[in-house]
């Protein structure tokens, strides 16, 4: 009897590995799966099949456990931030002039972590932090969990969040066997440590594979499986699929003309993109972008109330606000409570497929739209010499580097580059279709039909002695 624990860290996690064929396969593959969901049970009514659900309590870190873990995340942006953009960047942003306990903590930890940074002092900062909540009543409650249920696998589906490390913490007591599937394309190129370690590791390509192995010298090759991932996976799923006429219809559209999609991030990092809708509704308003739809899909992981003034200022905008509830208040990362609909994906998928071409702040989005060979703009206006906030600085991030090198997209810096290439791409959509098509292989490393059960398969393989 194989039994696997999954853990369902977020909302993007629920969307992955809930909304996606995953759980079925999993059902296929284990003889009991139970998911221990740091996200409330009743999101998951009707959609667990014969899962056991376990929910569990909020972990909320004491300053000694945030003081380790700060430790160690800095730690590993000191040992890779040569050479790397992303990670120096990173490592900047980090650096507190605040004067308040956690302020003095952080620039003490900056310095010793600038002299002590090697990989043996990174394992020495998490075993540090791993103390710091082993007497704490979640860790206690979370070992109990793991004791009781004897998994023969436990499979965090997101690497990053703090809030998991008691559990790996646990699973590394109760000689659990763990794995991670790597959440995003620039986790590891641009981003700080991981929770804690883990036994295998499941990335989307070869791509990703390389840099888990050159950020993290522990992990041995044949530990890393390529899977692809199952973000992109409903849109080969015939349940979330739209027909033309449902689309236009629920967004209001019209069917005769070609449709823009501008996708939003969010506000710590897309602080331009009010500019960025603006500038198109204006080329459309003076005939320099004729007879389109124009479509913004704000970002699930913020409310939208940014844009007000442009919903007024330009009421021929269609806005698609994501369908994603929040299922708790008072959480330390609220946005990761925020939980997608079966709705949403749908609407998603159909945006992605009937939309003509999509513009975006260099965001996973791009990747979307690939996945049904549409032209993608990436729009960045910002440098150091403007007023403007600087996502051009986002172009020398490794991951954004092979986006650039790539030429899958039209990277555009002013307005009238933006209107330039929107017009090519309207009347040219095949244009870089080649490039699209090799630069998506090289960061999705499989087919989308059959993520799932490939996925399931290899944790099978894992979980088995």
């Amino acid at each position: 009897m194989k039994k696997i624990g999954i853990v369902i860290t977020d909302g993007v996690g629920f969307r992955n590995f809930i909304l996606s064929d995953f759980l079925a396969e999993a059902e296929r593959n284990f003889d009991e799966v139970v998911i221990l969901s740091c996200l409330p049970a009743t999101v998951f009514d009707g959609l667990s099949g014969k899962a056991k659900i376990l929910e569990l309590n909020v972990f909320q870190e004491k300053f000694i456990t945030w003081f380790f873990r700060k430790t160690k995340e800095l730690a590993h942006l000191h040992l890779h931030h040569k050479n790397n953009f992303g990670i120096n960047d990173n490592l900047k942003a980090n650096y507190s002039k605040v004067n308040n306990p956690r302020g003095f903590a952080t620039r003490f930890t900056f310095w010793w972590t600038s002299l002590f940074y090697s990989e043996k002092w990174i394992q020495r900062y998490n075993c540090l932090q791993q103390w710091s909540f082993k007497s704490h009543p979640i860790t206690k409650e979370y070992l109990e969990i793991v004791q009781k249920e004897h998994f023969d696998l436990l499979f965090v589906t997101h690497q990053r969040p703090p809030f998991i490390a008691p559990l790996i913490y646990a699973a590394e007591k109760c000689n659990v066997k763990t794995a991670a599937f790597i959440f995003s394309w620039d986790n590891l190129a641009s981003k700080g440590r991981m929770a804690g370690n883990f036994d295998y590791y499941l990335v989307w390509s070869g791509l990703m594979k390389q840099e888990l192995l050159h950020f993290y010298s522990g992990v041995k090759p044949e530990s890393v499986e390529i899977v692809g991932t199952p973000q992109f996976e409903p849109y080969v799923l015939d349940r979330y699929k739209t027909s033309k006429e449902v689309f236009y219809h629920k967004f209001g559209i019209d069917p005769a003309l070609k449709t823009i999609c501008f996708s939003c991030g969010d506000i710590s990092t897309s602080r331009n993109d009010e500019l960025y809708i603006e500038t198109i509704a204006n080329a459309i308003n003076a005939n320099l972008i004729d007879n389109v739809n124009f479509i913004v899909r704000t970002s699930p992981a913020e409310d939208p109330i940014r844009f007000a003034a442009l919903v007024k200022q330009f009421p021929f905008i269609k806005w698609n606000y994501p369908k994603w509830n929040l299922s708790r208040e008072g959480h330390q990362e609220t946005w990761s409570q925020r939980v997608p609909s079966i709705e949403d994906v749908s609407d998603l998928r159909a945006l992605i497929e009937f939309s003509d071409l999509n513009t975006n702040m260099l965001s996973t989005m791009s990747l979307d739209f690939m996945q049904f060979d549409k032209p993608v703009i990436n729009t960045v206006f910002g440098n150091k010499a403007n007023n403007l906030y600087d996502d051009q600085r986002f172009l020398d991030y490794a991951h954004i580097v092979n986006v650039v090198t790539s030429e899958s997209t039209r990277i555009v810096k002013n307005e009238q580059e933006l209107i330039e290439n929107i017009r090519l791409y309207l009347a040219n959509p095949s244009i870089d279709a080649e490039n699209r098509k090799q630069f998506n292989q090289l960061q999705v490393g499989r087919p989308l039909q059959g993520t799932s059960k490939h996925i399931a398969e290899t944790l099978k393989k894992w979980a088995n002695p």
